[in-house]
């Protein structure tokens, strides 16, 4: 019997949002590029939470962004509200987060993929990975089409032997109720990929017209809104905005909860997948935090077209009736009309340490993984990994060298050497808590870190470029200028700082000096700057933040130069662990196991002791010292 066959340059399996990003970057750099999804309809899915970025997570969004991906562009298309989280404490916390319309956001993402060039969108369900010798040509779908590729991205999310659960019902579905994709499990296993169960659950959805708001507290957006997009204008985002609202769960609720639990999923074994820590559902609140009275609980709006409320903080897995009984405990939610049921959802993904820092896996040539796949959680951690596992297919299709960003230079290089050298046992979650270079990777000088790696791949345009060459030139300037301008005590100072609770001068002073002052900044101090040239707000930004943390920025960079030391250490991809006997057998194992590419990455990898990276050391002046006497030019 004949069967379809196609030919592309390379295959994207899945179109959440790991999917979307990884298809525009490998379409946008010329490739011939094809994406599988079970459901056009289900393109940049929202099937949680309506919103995009949040603390740590607004990091990313940013970096994907000036690296040359969507997500950013999209949300600022296509948000209802936005905010800047954190802005009480300093700027390497500070994170956008955006409610998002969600009809409008998957239907303004699937029209950009529509109308990029060189993509196209088949529905169909990938079945198999075609392989040979250890390198990837092709794939299969559940109709017996054969579509070769010479690199494939795997962005399966959580529908992968999907099913979901609430109390005593069972469906192997996707989110939302959509198809699962039951056949490709079997596929890689056979590659000999090794296959992880985890677990992660959304809350329910309620008709908006069955809520009492005037027993909760009104969330609104910022005034002045900031774009997530570095290319967005902002005042193309000053629209006006819709609100939120805040209630909170009570001891009736917590007791309705516990007087249950032999019914939730999570606690009677049904549910056999590993959940994520830092997102709990409502029974893990009140069973881990028994201490605790109340729990937030947010209602968020899923779009301008419709009804539905999200009730952020209140996932669950309980029957039915529980749910009805447990959210009409709460203030304002009495009379609560659920539209959608909470549900916990099961899903096949991989061990992360199968995969190189490229996100290409070790043993297979070609073959890419990207999002929740990963054993990552959210939308934001998605659509990083999905841009970089799409950028690095599409530079092995070209014959180029791939990018790996590390811990010092982004969000999205602490994501991923975290993924690829640390034991992953639950869903793994962005927190700005992992980034210990947190001071440098700021969502506000995302494009001054990535620009240029977005610009070297071919995603970012001259032009952009050129935009940004031209913000560093006079953020530098400025910088200069403001170092060496000197203010005296004059009557225009004095009442100036007078104003802002700041002491007198006892003498001159450069402007410098004075942005430092904790209850100063750049742009208090305009008044007393009379040579001050007209600059973007993104410009005086940068000023006042480099100056005023100067201390700390020089700090943390002497941190990064010690780090880089270590990232440099290359280790040979053919080095024996078993021939070095001064490492302990756990670092040997667990150091054969991750196979890591330098010493630094080595270093974190759980069970590898500061010792054991001195052994390591060692070993490897004499290895690099033996090659060279052996007349070649490698060196470590």
């Amino acid at each position: 019997m004949a069967v379809l066959r196609e030919e592309y340059d390379i295959a994207v399996i899945g179109a959440g949002h790991a999917g979307c990003e990884a298809a525009l970057a490998c379409a946008r750099l010329g490739l011939e590029t094809v994406m599988f999804t079970v459901s056009v309809d289900s393109i940049a899915l929202m099937p949680c939470n309506p919103n995009i970025g949040g603390t740590s997570k607004g990091h990313l969004v940013r970096e994907v962004d000036a690296l040359g991906g969507e997500m950013g562009k999209n949300i600022d298309r296509t948000f209802i509200q936005s905010k800047m989280l954190n802005k009480s404490k300093g700027p390497a916390v500070h994170s956008l987060r955006a409610q998002a319309d969600k009809q409008a956001y998957t239907r303004e993402m699937r029209r950009v993929l529509e109308n990029t060039d060189h993509l196209t969108i088949r529905q169909a369900e990938v079945t198999e990975i075609l392989a040979l010798d250890g390198k990837v040509t092709g794939v299969k779908t559940y109709s017996g089409a054969q579509y070769s590729c010479k690199a494939a991205v795997l962005c399966t999310g959580t529908y992968l032997n999907a099913r979901c659960v609430y109390g005593d019902v069972s469906s192997y579905t996707g989110p939302n109720g959509l198809q699962a994709a039951t056949h490709l499990t079997d596929s890689l296993k056979k590659l000999g990929i090794e296959m992880m169960r985890f677990k992660t659950g959304t809350p329910a959805r309620i008709d908006r017209r069955s809520i009492d708001f005037s027993k909760m507290e009104e969330q609104t957006g910022d005034e002045r809104v900031v774009p997530f997009s570095f290319s967005t204008d902002p005042e193309s985002v000053q629209i006006d905005q819709v609100s939120c609202w805040l209630t909170y769960t009570n001891e009736k609720t917590h007791e309705i909860i516990r007087r249950n639990l032999d019914r939730s999923p999570l606690y009677s074994g049904i549910i056999e997948g590993t959940g994520p820590r830092y997102c709990p559902s409502i029974e893990d609140k009140v069973v881990k935090f028994a201490d605790k009275n109340r729990h937030q609980v947010f209602i968020e709006p899923e779009g301008l077209d419709t009804n539905e409320m999200y009730i952020g903080g209140m996932s669950s897995s309980l029957p039915e009736d529980v749910q009805y009984e447990m959210y009409h405990s709460v203030a304002g939610l009495e009379n609560a009309k659920i539209v959608r049921n909470a549900y916990a959802i099961e899903y096949d993904c991989i061990n992360p340490r199968q995969l190189q820092a490229t996100l290409e896996f070790k043993a297979i040539k070609g073959l890419f993984s990207g999002g929740q796949f990963n054993g990552s959680s959210g939308y934001e951690e998605a659509a990083a990994q999905g841009l970089i596992a799409g950028i690095n297919a599409a530079m092995e299709v070209l014959g180029k060298e791939m990018i790996v960003l590390d811990r010092s230079e982004a969000y999205i290089g602490v994501l991923i050497d975290d993924l690829v050298t640390k034991e992953n046992r639950e869903p793994y979650r962005m927190m700005t808590s992992r980034a210990e270079y947190r001071l440098l990777l700021r969502q506000d000088n995302a494009d001054l870190r990535l620009r240029k790696y977005g610009y070297q791949v071919g995603l970012i345009s001259e032009e952009q470029y050129q935009e940004l060459l031209e913000k560093e030139r006079r953020i530098k300037e400025e910088i200069y200028r403001v170092e060496h301008t000197f203010v005296g005590d004059s009557d225009t100072v004095r009442a100036l700082l007078e104003a802002n609770g700041s002491t007198a001068l006892t003498g001159g002073s450069s402007l410098a000096e004075l942005i430092r002052r904790p209850e100063l900044s750049y742009d208090t101090l305009a008044s007393i700057d009379k040579n001050r040239p007209e600059l973007p707000e993104d410009v005086r930004e940068q000023v006042n933040i480099e100056i005023k943390y100067e201390g700390y920025i020089r700090r943390q960079m002497k941190q990064v130069e010690q780090f880089k030391k270590l990232e440099r250490k290359q280790i040979p991809a053919d080095i024996n662990y078993d021939e070095i006997g001064s490492l302990r057998i756990e670092a040997k194992q667990k150091l054969k196991l991750y196979s890591p590419m330098n010493i630094g990455q080595a270093s974190r990898i759980a069970g590898v002791s500061p010792a054991d990276v001195s052994v390591l050391l060692v070993y490897l002046e004499q290895y690099g010292a033996e090659k060279k006497k052996g007349g070649t030019d490698d060196s470590v």
